[in-house]
C-alpha cells in the first residue's frame, strides 16, 4: 500500500509539473503580445527590461519544477525549447495585429486588461498550488520555526521586489 501511494504521489507531481510547464509557456506568449503590439519605444524599452528580468526568474522556477519531476532528457528539452519559443511567439502574435490596433480603443484596452489578468492568475495559480504549497509544506520547514521564519520573510521581500518592479513597469 505504502508504495502504491507514493507511486501516486510521485505521478501526480510529475503531472502537477508538467502543467505547470504548460501554464509557463501560455503565460509567456501572453506577456509577449504588448511587445509585439506596441509601437512606442519608451514602452518598448520599459516592457524589454522587464520581461528580460521577469522570464529570467520565470526560467529558473520552470527549471526547478522539470529538475524536481525528474523528466526524461527529451521532455526536458522539449519544455525548455517551448519555454524559448513562446515569449517570440507572443511578441509575433503582437506584431501580427498590431496594424490593426489601437491601443486606447476601448476593445484594446479590455483586451489587455483580460490578457494581463490571465497571465498573472497563471503566474498566482503555479506560485500558490505548484511552488509554494510543496515548500512551505516540507517536513523539514514545518520541523523547523527558524527556517519557517526565514522563507515567510523571503516571499514577503521576493512578493515586495515584484510589486516594486510592476510599479517601475
Amino acid at each position: 500500500l505504502h508504495l502504491t501511494v507514493s507511486y501516486a504521489l510521485t505521478t501526480f507531481r510529475r503531472m502537477s509539473q508538467g502543467f505547470g510547464a504548460g501554464n509557463h509557456s501560455s503565460h509567456s506568449v501572453i506577456i509577449g503580445m504588448p511587445l509585439g503590439a506596441s509601437e512606442s519605444p519608451s514602452t518598448i524599452r520599459t516592457l524589454v527590461t522587464a520581461l528580460t528580468f521577469h522570464q529570467f526568474f520565470e526560467g529558473i522556477g520552470l527549471g526547478g519544477c522539470i529538475v524536481q519531476a525528474e523528466f526524461r532528457l527529451k521532455s526536458v528539452l522539449t519544455m525548455g525549447l517551448f519555454f524559448s519559443l513562446t515569449t517570440p511567439v507572443g511578441v509575433m502574435i503582437g506584431i501580427g495585429v498590431s496594424s490593426n490596433y489601437d491601443e486606447n480603443s476601448l476593445k484594446a484596452l479590455i483586451t489587455e486588461g483580460v490578457l494581463g489578468a490571465a497571465a498573472a492568475g497563471i503566474l498566482i495559480y503555479m506560485a500558490l498550488v505548484d511552488l509554494l504549497a510543496e515548500d512551505f509544506m516540507n517536513s523539514r520547514v514545518k520541523s523547523n520555526g527558524k527556517l519557517q521564519v526565514i522563507i515567510n520573510i523571503s516571499l514577503l521581500l521576493g512578493t515586495g521586489l515584484m510589486s516594486l518592479l510592476a510599479i517601475w513597469a
